[in-house]
């Protein structure tokens, strides 16, 4: 398979934060936030793979700062690496006052997602190509997650994380 630039998984979706989103405090609920980076990210592993994908986890969500009722949110989800049969999305999410305009990062995730074939069995993802610094910092830390992922589970002795080790050695 040829390789897929990073850039051409881009998913960006917006909405605004209705009544029936949020909660007692008028925030956007947790929950409805999290529904919405899974549709954005699986549009990118979509786009990225060219099949049906679900997702497999998701890991390192960060509420930094409360979605307020009347806010714009933009999503944006890219694939910063694939594997053997998953790749990872991140996803950054940013609010936007309709008072002032101001636009601010407020949370991120990284969801992670295989590709299934017409029987519903997991396929090989293709190659992704990093091209700008930060794709290229994404790509090189998404292994690490993968294998420190990998060892919590039991799937990976903590000797096998070659990149893991490098950070300390």
């Amino acid at each position: 398979m040829e390789g897929i630039k990073a850039k051409d998984t881009l998913a960006i979706a917006t909405y605004i934060v209705l009544p029936n989103d949020t909660n007692t405090l008028t925030n956007l609920m947790g929950g409805q936030l999290l529904n919405w980076m899974d549709i954005v990210s699986a549009i990118s592993a979509g786009r990225f793979c060219k099949r049906v994908v679900v997702t497999a986890s998701v890991s390192n969500v960060s509420f930094q700062q409360p979605i307020q009722l009347g806010n714009i949110v933009t999503l944006e989800a890219k694939v910063s690496r694939s594997f053997t049969k998953s790749c990872e999305v991140f996803i950054e999410v940013y609010k936007e006052s309709q008072l002032n305009g101001i636009k601010t990062k407020c949370n991120e995730a990284m969801y992670t997602f295989v590709a299934l074939n017409e029987k519903g069995e997991t396929v090989p993802m293709p190659e992704l190509i990093p091209e700008t610094d930060l794709e290229k910092e994404r790509y090189t830390a998404a292994l690490r997650r993968k294998q420190l992922s990998l060892i919590l589970a039991g799937r990976m002795k903590p000797d096998e994380a070659t990149e893991l080790k490098a950070l300390f050695f």
